[in-house]
């Protein structure tokens, strides 16, 4: 007789085999139980699928989305991989007043996700090291030479085209964009230096590179750029569903029912350098600002799609740097102080024993202006609430609502729903020295520049030698760390009206420890229609990996359950031959003990008989 043997998906030292002898009645069912028996088993199998396998698949969705979405936001740096054919490449010369930089960008092909924007990152060579290369001068010193152009380029693009693959170059894009320097320069100057680059560079470098390509930007195109550059390290263009995200409802453009789209809301950037301070936000409700201030676009491939447009206010204010006000403050100083001398016949500030009080200079720090002729000699009284208040006249404002430096128009801000970040000057403020750096305090800022304002020259000379400061923080900057947080103070909150309270300013030097160029965003944005070309064939792509994916992640489960349901049904199986085999014997046994009966003469019973 059979005996039924167990192993299917279990380890070997779990294998065991029964004996139809020692089976229990209870393991020999009718033909029913065994039918209820295998519907059982079935809806069981199914039920599995359901609840198990889709649960599971859909947990696993969200859980590579939200890593996804959490190691988008951490900075790659692994070296690139050259030899990925599917990696693309582009190119952006930064031109600026004291020198150029090339930097050397990369991305995957597009998913074919309309929602999505192309991933663009910084490529870095084999040593994990940033591909960028910087020279000096600025391309405005060639003005007079405009033939010298290409030849002043043609470093940065031979120190580009050893990084990126031969293969990749003639589908490589290359921008030349220039800046400050190029923008003081006679428009004719300027046309003649990029005639070269276009009559040149294409001759000796293979780069897609069009007539278009080069031009010199507008501050408010970099800042726009700028912009984009931080917001998409943030990943605040990344429309995911993330419930600690926050949000913003946004007015489409040009909807003729004002449709309101509901998104992750954007940072704004505040920038003070040493010449120019400048503001960047957006704009999420439709209102009429001038359009020399406002910047309109659709981040994203297909233009008929309203999720990636954006309104973006944009202001820069040349002479409102730091260095550029404090140069403000010392010539109306000079001038001031002639005319008192002059009308009240005084000789103050003329000789170091009579100085000027200067609130915005340590307390007892001795400093001389203006030429020979007309020196001026200071010493600091270290007064933070009068340094402030002497500055608020250069911010220039006017009465009219809703205006900020030089009288300018902005938007309002909604401050209970907004971020900003605060780079270059407004990092150094409040890192340098007061080691504040980081989320922005008013309150506290304000106590430690008056703390710092009032303290000894001397001593703050001591704490330097000491190295209590920042490791780039030098005698400038202790110098006139007075006037500047003053300066900064000034501007943030009576210029641009950030109130007091406000929470949501993180000052910084770095996004995600490292240096956001608006060369990140220009590249972002200049090829933002590139994923069309591919969106066809990526998408039928995407189609047949969902496909093989489902078909693989779906694959493992069943497998499972086949084996289950075999188990199941060799048992059924064996019980129905035991059953067979169980009513032979049965049959057999009477069969025998019949003719036993016959053999001995017992006869037989009598039988009941219908007439």
């Amino acid at each position: 007789m059979g005996r039924i043997s167990i192993s299917c998906l279990f380890p070997a030292s779990w294998h065991f085999s029964l004996s139809p002898v020692v089976l229990p009645r209870f393991l020999l069912p009718s033909f029913r139980q065994l039918l209820l028996l295998g519907l059982l088993a079935g809806v069981m199998g199914l039920l599995y699928l359901l609840l198990v396998t889709g649960k599971g698949q859909y947990s696993w969705l969200r859980e590579d989305r939200h890593i996804h979405t959490r190691l988008g936001r951490v900075p790659d740096m692994e070296a690139t991989d050259t030899n990925n054919p599917n990696l693309n490449y582009g190119l952006v010369v930064d031109c600026g007043s004291s020198g150029s930089r090339v930097f050397v960008y990369t991305w995957p092909r597009h998913n074919g996700n309309l929602h999505e924007l192309l991933d663009i990152k910084q490529m870095r060579d084999k040593h994990r090291k940033p591909v960028v290369m910087k020279i000096k001068p600025g391309i405005s010193e060639y003005a007079s030479t405009p033939d010298k152009a290409s030849d002043y380029i043609s470093p940065l693009l031979s120190f580009a085209a050893q990084h990126i693959p031969k293969n990749k170059h003639q589908e490589t894009p290359l921008y030349i964009l220039c800046t400050a320097g190029m923008r003081v320069l006679p428009e004719s100057q300027q046309e003649a230096l990029l005639e070269d680059l276009r009559t040149d560079i294409p001759v000796n470098f293979n780069f897609l590179f069009s007539d278009s390509h080069v031009e010199v930007i507008s501050g408010k195109q970099e800042g726009v750029y700028a912009w984009i550059g931080i917001n998409f390290v943030l990943g605040r263009f990344n429309h995911v569903e993330d419930e600690h995200d926050a949000v913003v409802e946004v007015q489409v453009p040009g909807s003729d029912q004002q449709e309101t789209l509901l998104r992750k809301r954007t940072a704004g950037v505040l920038d003070m350098g040493g010449v120019s301070t400048q503001i960047a936000y957006e704009v999420p409700k439709t209102e009429e600002i001038a359009k020399n201030l406002l910047a309109e676009f659709n981040l994203g491939c297909d233009a008929h799609r309203t999720e990636h447009v954006y309104r973006v206010y944009v202001s820069t204010f040349l002479g409102f740097g730091g260095n550029a006000a404090r140069q403000r403050y010392e010539e109306n100083l000079i001038s001031s102080t002639q005319i008192q001398n002059k009308l009240l016949n005084q000789h103050q500030g003329e000789s170091a024993d009579s100085p000027i009080l200067d609130p915005c200079l340590p307390v007892d720090l001795q400093d001389e202006l203006g030429p020979p002729e007309q020196r001026l000699h200071l010493r600091g009284s270290g007064d933070f609430e009068r340094c402030r208040l002497l500055l608020q006249p250069f911010l220039n404002r006017t009465n009219d609502t809703n205006t900020s430096l030089n009288g300018v128009y902005q938007p309002p801000i909604d401050f209970h729903n907004s971020q900003f970040y605060g780079f270059s000057e407004f990092y150094y403020c409040t890192e340098d020295v007061l080691r504040m750096g980081g989320d922005y305090n008013s309150t506290k800022y304000t106590n430690a520049a008056k703390s710092y304002c009032a303290t000894q020259w001397k001593t703050l000379k001591e704490r330097f030698d000491r190295g209590l400061y920042a490791s780039h923080a030098d005698q400038h900057r202790l110098k006139y760390q007075c006037f500047k947080s003053a300066w900064m103070h000034e501007v943030l909150h009576s210029g641009f009206a950030f109130p007091a309270a406000y929470e949501n300013l993180r000052t910084a030097l770095l996004v995600y420890d490292k240096e956001v160029q608006w060369t990140l965003g220009a590249i972002l944005y200049r090829t933002r229609f590139l994923p069309l070309r591919d969106i066809q064939q990526e998408s039928l792509k995407a189609s047949h990996s969902h496909w093989q994916h489902s078909f693989s992640f779906m694959n493992n489960h069943y497998l499972f359950l086949v084996c289950f349901l075999v188990v199941v049904l060799s048992i059924l199986l064996y019980l129905l031959r035991l059953r067979r085999i169980h009513n032979r014997s049965m049959l057999h046994r009477s069969a025998s003990a019949s003719v036993q009966w016959l053999e001995e003469g017992l006869g037989s019973p009598d039988l009941p008989v219908t007439l």
